[in-house]
């Protein structure tokens, strides 16, 4: 599976994404500059890491969300490409109208770096095939805005769809019912905050995360 990892200025996991991608896969993504306006041929899965990009000086993900790349991620995903944003990466999927809602700043105001303890809601998505319905699983997360916000109707319909992958089993961010991770319409778009990529292998702790990108693989190839 070829994979490509997009990079913004600023972007902090952008590497930590790449190696749990080539570990799971056994092929270095490509890393795809923001100013880029293709994404390589054949690219199978696009992934958006953490990190403040820009600075995130003024809303996180705002600025990314306009570089020349993501009009190439919006037309991938338009055309059923796997698209997963990660922490900085969800915030810039909903400034890009990929994704429905918001991320604000945390309820309490404070930065939150820590593992957490999350239940799979949805476990037939091309990301989530590897986990089972109603598992909990650990994954960290390091935000200081990771509090999911839409609009009541908005939260019945994706939550009416089986589109919320992940929920948070434990008090974290403020997140409106609990959410931690939502996928796209068309099921190939996914939005969350933890970070999968960081409990990929036994020295991370735990491997609850490396099983998305197997699923990922699976899928996809």
């Amino acid at each position: 599976m070829r994979s490509a990892v997009i990079v913004f200025p600023g972007s902090n996991c952008d590497r930590d994404l790449k190696v749990a991608i080539e570990m799971v896969t056994g092929r270095a993504p490509a890393m795809v500059w923001h100013k880029e306006s293709a994404l390589p041929d054949g690219t199978g899965l696009i992934a958006i890491p953490g990190g403040f990009s820009y600075g995130d000086y003024l809303r996180s993900g705002a600025m990314a969300a306009r570089s020349p790349v993501m009009r190439a991620v919006a037309e991938a995903a338009g055309r059923g490409v796997p698209v997963l944003g990660i922490c900085n990466g969800f915030q810039v999927l909903t400034e890009a109208g990929l994704l429905p809602g918001a991320l604000m700043r945390n309820a309490g105001l404070s930065f939150v770096s820590r593992p957490v303890r999350l239940t799979v809601e949805n476990a037939q998505s091309l990301f989530t095939s590897r986990y089972t319905q109603g598992e909990e699983i650990a994954i960290p997360v390091a935000h200081h805005d990771g509090n999911y916000q839409a609009d009541a109707e908005t939260l019945d319909r994706i939550e009416g769809e089986g589109r919320v992958a992940f929920r948070y089993a434990e008090p974290v961010n403020g997140s409106a019912r609990s959410i931690a991770g939502i996928i796209n319409d068309a099921g190939n778009v996914l939005g969350m905050m933890p970070h999968p990529e960081r409990a990929v292998e036994k020295a991370h702790g735990n491997t609850d995360g490396r099983r998305l990108f197997e699923g990922l693989l699976e899928t996809v190839a």
